[in-house]
């Protein structure tokens, strides 16, 4: 007997199991590759959590696989964190299928341990949750979200006490605890009844929304009386079934944004997206409803949030009438520049911008023009959260951060990407600029004219299952052991590998510099004429993805670079494959 079939034994012979678990257990019996890929090992607890299919196995969420993360949780937090049990936990939760049961057994596991949980009554946004830790003092924050992942997924996202995901050393920490845990099916755990009865869940209503949207009209750079006129212009919005209602439409009327129109049928949550493919506001499918309503009233421009309202995409409207969305590297440089025209001369001088290594270097260089410096980190919002931290110490200033993947945040109240301040300040922007009589494409033209025509591309392979994982591994072993020199013409001239956290400087073989930043499963070379490419496999899906960056003389030049960089990278993965 496998070591994976003596765990599904374990689990088939419990009599306490979950009675849907048992079931879906009964329906797989004799299917080998399904149990197999349910419990050939653990599901991956990662640098700031864990997501997966939901399901009975140790590789899928069920209140098994949470109540040992959280028995893990609970013992790194009262080992190494001050005041825990009064303290205590925030837990949120988004649309999805079993996030409210998986919240309230996240409460359950703390409970055995005397921790307090603050429990929302119903689903918010994760930038809610990371707001809600540094205002009530919490020593974490735990939300259950998949973000825009498929309906059958869940997951088990950490935060520190600062409100940012969990660095890469308490997520070792954690882990290291978790692998304690001995038996997942044994975890101590209170029931609801009891956790009120001592007073160690707390129902979480409306105070955090009402502090929360106090802070979040501040960063309006609009003046007073500008805030009090009414606004007419016409927006369309959609949370696409997911958190974000709520939030948007109230900070949008303290702005007086009075012509909001909301996609009716993708308002209410909705675990099962049924009027999407893919609740990702990256997917240009997902804008579709938006895009008809938005014709139907003359919309400037449409915006679109996923499920737990950490991510934003905007489309806005041409002059032919359709709309364009835009990319999250555009988004972004719109966003840079509209901050930083109207900030305060003083804030720039020790203000600081931070993106990721996969993100445009247009921002970098709409920053320049500023006088402000640009802070690379590794791909994921948890870094851009971490350096904000080391910023209360070193006195610098953050003004703006952002990821290609439509992550954005516009002020440090939150620790995490922030869909609501984005919103915000994206129909903000389109206000501005619509009263000088130019859209969010004029501008963004202007910027190319004047920093570069940037643009950038992502294309991926998705490998699922066992033998995926071995192969998205192998492909990345492969490009270290042949590194390309050149690619699509374009002359390698610096390899960066984040993994060894080495640079190398190709014209000079001998001169190795170190990356600053934390070791990561990554690769990323930098071309000449303001090129690069970018491999990485994806930390929260089956995935390896590759990214591209080039700037032209022009639109139709950086599109050839692009497309010719993107054809040779293709060539190059399936290559790899075969090696």
């Amino acid at each position: 007997m496998t070591s994976w079939e003596r765990v599904y034994e374990k689990w088939n012979s419990f009599q306490q199991l979950e009675p849907s678990l048992k079931e879906e257990l009964d329906q797989l019996e004799g299917d080998q590759t399904a149990l197999e890929d349910a419990f050939y090992k653990e599901l991956s607890f990662g640098t700031g959590g864990m997501r997966g299919v939901i399901g009975a196995g140790i590789n899928r969420m069920n209140v098994y696989t949470i109540r040992k993360a959280v028995n893990g949780l609970a013992n790194y937090l009262l080992e190494h964190t001050v005041n825990v049990k009064d303290r205590g936990v925030v837990i949120s939760y988004d649309s999805r299928n079993m996030s409210r049961e998986f919240a309230l057994e996240t409460a359950k596991v703390l409970g055995a341990y005397g921790i307090t949980a603050y429990v929302f009554t119903s689903l918010r946004p994760t930038p809610l949750l990371s707001f809600a830790v540094r205002y009530l003092g919490a020593v974490s924050g735990v939300m259950i979200t998949a973000s825009h992942n498929p309906p059958e997924y869940n997951g088990f996202k950490v935060y520190n006490e600062d409100g940012g995901q969990i660095t890469s050393d308490q997520a070792s920490k954690i882990i290291s605890y978790i692998g304690e845990t001995q038996d997942e099916l044994l975890v101590p755990y209170l029931e609801q009844d009891q956790l009120e009865e001592k007073e160690l869940l707390n129902w979480v209503k409306d105070e955090i929304d009402n502090a929360y949207l106090e802070r979040l009209v501040q960063i309006s750079k609009l003046h007073s009386d500008e805030i009090a006129e009414a606004k007419q212009m016409p927006f369309v919005f959609t949370p696409l079934h997911g958190t974000a209602y709520e939030l948007v439409t109230s900070g949008l009327k303290q702005l007086n944004f009075n012509n909001v129109h909301i996609v009716g049928e993708q308002a209410l949550p909705d675990p099962e997206f049924s009027t999407v493919t893919s609740p990702n506001p990256e997917e240009h499918q997902a804008f579709s409803m938006a895009m008809e309503l938005g014709k139907t009233i003359d919309a400037e421009i449409l915006l679109a949030t996923d499920p737990d309202a950490d991510r934003l995409g905007v489309a806005v409207k041409k002059h032919t009438g359709d709309y364009q969305v835009l990319t999250g590297n555009q988004l972004g440089a719109l966003l840079l520049d509209y901050i930083l025209s109207h900030s305060d001369k003083a804030l720039l001088k020790s203000g600081r911008m931070l993106k990721t290594v996969v993100t445009s270097e247009l921002g970098r260089a709409i920053a320049d023009s500023y006088g402000i410096k640009t802070i690379n980190t590794l791909t994921g919002f948890k870094y851009i959260g971490e350096k904000i931290h080391e910023f209360d110490a070193t006195g610098e200033s953050f003004v703006f951060g952002y990821e290609e993947s439509y992550g954005y945040l516009i002020s440090s109240f939150a620790r995490d990407k922030d869909a609501v301040q984005a919103a915000m300040m994206a129909c903000e922007m389109a206000y501005y600029w619509k009263k000088q009589d130019k859209t969010l494409l004029d501008v963004l033209h202007g910027l190319y004219e004047k920093h570069g025509f940037y643009l950038e591309g992502m294309t991926s392979l998705t490998f699922k299952g066992k033998e995926g994982s071995e192969q998205i591994s192998a492909i990345m072993d492969s490009i270290r052991q042949h590194p390309m020199e050149s690619i699509a013409d374009f002359q390698v001239e610096k390899i960066e590998d984040y993994l060894t956290g080495e640079r190398i400087i190709v014209d000079e073989k001998e001169k190795v510099e170190e990356i600053e930043l934390p070791n990561e499963n990554m690769m990323k070379f930098i071309l000449e004429q303001d090129s690069w490419v970018c491999l990485r496999p994806s930390g929260t899906e089956p995935k390896i993805k590759c990214y591209y960056g080039v700037c032209g003389k022009n639109v139709q030049d950086s599109k050839d670079k692009l497309t010719a960089l993107q054809k040779e990278m293709d060539e190059q993965l399936n290559l790899s494959t075969k090696r």
